[in-house]
């Protein structure tokens, strides 16, 4: 089980500031939407610059144009890219396609997709490495979570692994943990206390078990 830490609501400055508080407790750094509409995939250049040993996603939640995307996220050095999986199987394959040729991996996030169960056998089957659901903040104020959702997708998925995110914090984790993903992604769960360092060692442990 690997560990995410997402990074939204930063500089670019910032996010090195916080992953170096954390990197030795995580495995991928997530830059996130906000960040590359803010920053540009500069951002993605940069945190795969200071930190070699740690996987770099990309969130660009990408929904047309698939090849072009992964290949420009691609090229400032990203590991895995995201692709919503509320777009058509076209975008999906070009995207995989391109990762295939470029030699990283393409998340397919489940946010706002209405039939979790049957999406997620679709897109078990076009080649993606991960699929993830996702609670995305507007619902998670509303108090959704996705750990009913990452129950259906494990029951459904046999290729792709899984993946869970949204609202995740130190005492939601074992509930997550238990589901078992094969990725637990975190943001102000970590982001947003003080001891970031002495949380994502707490939450690394858990994983670990």
């Amino acid at each position: 089980m690997q560990l995410q830490l997402a990074l939204d609501l930063v500089n670019i400055e910032e996010a090195k500031e916080v992953v170096k508080e954390v990197e030795q407790h995580i495995d991928i750094v997530e830059i996130g939407t906000p960040v590359v509409i803010n920053e540009g995939l500069r951002a993605v250049k940069e945190i795969k610059e200071a930190f070699p040993s740690l996987q770099v996603l990309a969130d660009l939640k990408i929904m047309d144009a698939g090849a072009y995307e992964v290949m420009k996220a691609s090229e400032a050095g990203a590991d895995i890219i995201t692709v919503l999986g509320a777009t058509d199987d076209a975008t999906i394959k070009g995207a995989v396609d391109e990762a295939r040729k470029q030699g990283n991996k393409i998340l397919v996030d489940m946010i706002n997709v209405q039939d979790i169960e049957k999406r997620a056998k679709e897109v078990d089957q076009l080649g993606v490495d991960f699929i993830c659901v996702h609670t995305g903040y507007d619902l998670q104020a509303e108090g959704e979570n996705s750990f009913a959702q990452l129950q259906i997708i494990k029951n459904v998925v046999k290729n792709a692994k899984t993946a869970v995110a949204g609202g995740i914090k130190l005492d939601t984790l074992s509930e997550v943990v238990n589901a078992d993903p094969d990725l637990v992604i975190v943001g102000g769960g970590i982001t947003g206390v003080e001891d970031k360092s002495g949380v994502a060692a707490q939450m690394r442990n858990m994983i670990n078990g």
